[in-house]
């Protein structure tokens, strides 16, 4: 039986392979239960706000050359960047942050992001959404199943993939002044393609990282790396969501 450094940081200690499959299967449990929360409260808030007199906080009717359509409000810019400033935070002050401050403002973020997509029920169609929501957790689960499972090393297709982020981002910067619908259509494929394969890198990552640096995770290191960890598969899960929507939605008529 193959033996390995023990999850607790015991030093001198070691526990079997099972043990550690064991503590692998419940830190991935933590972080999908972190991360389907998360989902859970983004969309309550932005069906809430999307269906209701509150989505005036945030749009307005303004005149353009095309016509009336709407615009974001103040508070409506705060929180299309504000969910910016927190994924910052947690990225980088994961090792200084205490675990209630992560946790609190992971359920900040979520809030946040789901006022910040609120606006998707003034462009399409309930069913329209629905269908794009059930379409984007089935090719999740299945790429995120086959990063979990799979020993081919993703590790190699990382930078490749992050590259391929960088231009879909600056293509959609572009994009916001050309409104071009050719190129916003090739951003979308481009896009699942990105957020499909990141979906199975980030959950072989994590997967990796929980084996390679458990004996020196103490339980609070644990429980915070395992909000860090969400937050990944909840943004390629949402940004997976709004291609798939962009492609495949059905805009509602004025």
């Amino acid at each position: 039986m193959a033996f390995i450094p023990n999850t607790r940081g015991y030093q001198g200690a070691y526990v079997s392979a099972e043990v550690m499959d064991a503590g692998l299967r419940a830190y991935m449990l933590r972080v999908y239960n972190w991360m389907a929360s998360g989902l859970a409260l983004t969309g309550i808030i932005a069906t809430w706000i999307g269906n209701s007199s509150a989505i005036n906080l945030f749009y307005h009717a303004v005149q353009t050359g095309y016509g009336e359509r709407m615009a974001p409000t103040g508070l409506g810019y705060l929180v299309m960047f504000a969910p910016l400033a927190f994924v910052m935070v947690l990225s980088f002050g994961v090792n200084r942050l205490s675990t209630t401050t992560a946790q609190a403002l992971f359920w900040v973020f979520c809030a946040t992001m789901g006022a910040s997509l609120a606006n998707i029920f003034l462009i399409y169609t309930g069913g329209s959404i629905a269908n794009a929501f059930f379409v984007t957790a089935g090719t999740f689960a299945a790429m995120s199943i086959y990063g979990y499972t799979t020993k081919t090393d993703l590790t190699r297709f990382g930078s490749f993939l992050i590259m391929a982020l960088f231009g879909v981002i600056i293509a959609m910067v572009i994009n916001m002044f050309m409104h071009s619908a050719a190129m916003q259509f090739v951003i979308s494929v481009v896009g699942v393609l990105v957020f499909v394969g990141l979906t199975a890198y980030d959950t072989q990552r994590i997967k990796a990282d929980f084996v390679a640096y458990a004996q020196s995770y103490s339980p609070e290191m644990a429980a915070k790396r395992g909000v860090y960890d969400a937050l990944a598969l909840y943004l390629n899960f949402i940004n997976l969501f709004m291609m798939i929507l962009r492609l495949t939605g059905n805009q509602r008529q004025n």
